[in-house]
């Protein structure tokens, strides 16, 4: 593996390959912080400014998320150009606006309906369940004291059910146990591509570096950079295999704005 992309050097070859760069971000705990409440997050002051801007300087922005696409277009859908993925690629909207979710997934529907019950009634009720048709995610951010009672919840229900879990900051994911994840999608959306980035705060983030970091291995000229947002709980294990380190989301919307002033002048 090549030695680390200082931000400075990751600018340079992102403005000099614009026309064949992508910009892809992870969403909570990147372009917005983490709330106890997921419904009260919203973009971080600046970033709906910046993500505009972007669209209009290189090839390709995305979004890719463990929340479901509707979510994101409440929250970016005034962002032209922008491309969404949710659920961590199992559903994707097109700048067009058309929205396709995995056949596949939809057979799984049903069942995360009964599991998102069981768990309401299940775990105790500081317990936020969070259900959306393609996931359940049990958070326990407000009493940080029932993780080893949710994630045992969570096992039990994965060997009952066959459903995937996802772990992530104060929270563990059910979903689809369908082979996508962060890193399909950035391989998927890179192929054209001469640079990518990809910036990210969690462990469903790792994923994404391992993809751009392959694709350099199979693709000389090809450039990925990794960039970790930081916090407390997950972010010194992506800081440590990452190019650089922006710091927590407040700074994001600052690293955005560096980087269209650098390829506004190109």
């Amino acid at each position: 593996m090549r030695a680390p992309l200082p931000e400075a050097a990751a600018i340079d070859r992102l403005a000099g390959t614009a026309d064949r760069a992508g910009l892809f971000f992870d969403f909570d705990g990147t372009l917005a912080p983490i709330r106890v409440d997921p419904d009260a997050v919203w973009p971080t002051p600046g970033i709906v400014d910046a993500l505009s801007a972007l669209t209009r300087l290189v090839r390709r922005v995305e979004i890719v998320s463990a929340r479901p696409v509707a979510f994101l277009r409440s929250r970016l859908g005034q962002v032209p150009g922008l491309i969404l993925h949710g659920h961590y690629g199992l559903q994707s909207m097109t700048p067009c606006g058309t929205e396709v979710t995995d056949p596949a997934a939809v057979a799984w529907i049903p069942v995360l309906q009964e599991l998102a019950g069981c768990a309401r009634e299940q775990l105790p009720p500081e317990t936020r369940v969070e259900h959306t048709p393609l996931s359940v995610a049990l958070h326990y951010r407000a009493a940080p004291q029932l993780r080893a009672e949710v994630e045992a919840w969570a096992e039990r229900q994965v060997a009952r059910t066959g459903v995937r879990a996802q772990p992530g900051r104060m929270v563990v994911e059910l979903r689809p146990p369908i082979r996508r994840d962060k890193g399909s999608v950035l391989d998927e959306e890179t192929g054209d591509l001469d640079t990518a980035w990809y910036a990210g705060d969690d462990l469903s983030d790792l994923p994404a570096f391992e993809a751009l970091t392959e694709r350099e291995g199979r693709s000389p000229g090809f450039t990925g950079v990794r960039a970790a947002v930081v916090n407390e709980e997950t972010g010194q294990v992506l800081a440590a295999v990452a190019d650089f380190v922006i710091g927590p989301p407040a700074a994001v919307p600052a690293l955005l704005d560096r980087v269209v002033g650098t390829l506004s002048r190109r």
